[in-house]
């Protein structure tokens, strides 16, 4: 066994630190796979993706990244990436354009250290690449690997009915429901938020078909997710703060279609193939779109956006305010 894992081939890749980048990473690592079938695939990552990365097939093993974003730490970084040494990665693959972000691969010692030049990266990449022109940012990451004409593939996450049916008794809801999932959510800021009334008339609309309608997202948008419920009048119930993100993956994962801000809740839709209708206000769907031929895009396209902005500059939030909750609901699938 020992002779054994002394000759595999294992490559380390340094994971963004939110759940959409994460996913737009996942082509990346489906790219290696399929250049590199032997070779054991490692994802230095923060500990709440796990749940994501156990989702993706392509990754053999995960190591948790103890640093919190934004924590230079030279000295614990150093530490951390001399532990790593005695495994003796043979190649790293550095997502983040931070200087930070390298420190762990460097100090590692591992031979082949392959990023995009970023914050002048020199000693600490020995393969840089120069800053990429590509219009996505899934693109950029698969452009890391060795040269392919192939098309970048779309993320694809696992989820099994059972755990669909496990999630459900955990949480006590109905089985066999197919509902209508709900994420109002936007961790960037409200210039990304779908306002709260739209969801509840929304709502009342799809429940009154029948559909039942479950909002769901983080303890943060727990708030938001009262007030729509409390708008709705009973016609959607309010998830938000009591699933962990494997649970919230197996939910929607299970839903009949998916009404989402652009966010990561949005990219977990899109990789679980989950029809889904993405609404874009401050930010920009040719950079981070949902990749998923089952996903709709409403963007009014205004002159003052994208902006790029958490909260909108002018005060009105028109590009959201203006998406109609009809026209959302002429966009899911009936």
């Amino acid at each position: 066994m020992n002779a054994r894992r002394a000759i595999i081939s294992k490559i380390l890749v340094v994971a963004p630190s939110w759940i959409g980048d994460t996913i737009m990473m996942q082509p990346l690592l489906m790219r290696l796979r399929q250049q590199q079938p032997a070779e054991e695939i490692h994802v230095l990552a923060p500990a709440w993706s796990a749940p994501l990365l156990q989702r993706m097939p392509e990754v053999t093993a995960f190591i948790e990244n103890p640093f919190p974003h934004g924590a230079f730490d030279w000295t614990g970084r150093r530490a951390f990436g001399r532990r790593l040494a005695s495994a003796d990665f043979s190649t790293a693959y550095v997502l983040p354009n931070s200087w930070k972000s390298a420190l762990v691969p460097f100090f590692a010692g591992i031979p082949h250290r392959i990023g995009y030049t970023g914050e002048s990266r020199f000693i600490l990449l020995n393969q840089r690449l120069p800053k990429s022109t590509l219009p996505r940012l899934v693109d950029r990451y698969a452009a890391l690997a060795s040269h392919c004409d192939d098309p970048t593939a779309e993320p694809r996450l696992t989820s099994t009915p059972q755990q669909q049916r496990n999630v459900c008794e955990a949480l006590g809801l109905p089985p066999n429901i197919t509902p209508v999932i709900f994420c109002p959510g936007a961790e960037y800021g409200p210039a990304k938020r779908w306002p709260v009334h739209h969801f509840a008339v929304l709502a009342r609309k799809v429940g009154a078909g029948g559909t039942a309608v479950w909002i769901v997202g983080s303890a943060k948008d727990a708030p938001v997710g009262d007030a729509i419920a409390q708008l709705s009048e009973g016609a959607a119930l309010n998830l938000c703060g009591r699933t962990k993100l494997e649970q919230a993956i197996d939910l929607i994962a299970g839903a009949r279609a998916v009404v989402t801000n652009d966010s990561g809740l949005m990219h977990v839709a899109a990789a679980l193939g989950r029809p889904l209708v993405a609404l874009y206000g401050s930010s920009s769907p040719g950079y981070t779109p949902p990749l998923s031929a089952q996903a709709k895009i409403l963007s009014l396209g205004l002159d003052c956006s994208p902006c790029f902005k958490r909260e909108c500059p002018l005060k009105h939030l028109r590009c959201l305010e203006e998406i109609l909750p009809e026209q959302v609901n002429a966009a899911l699938p009936h």
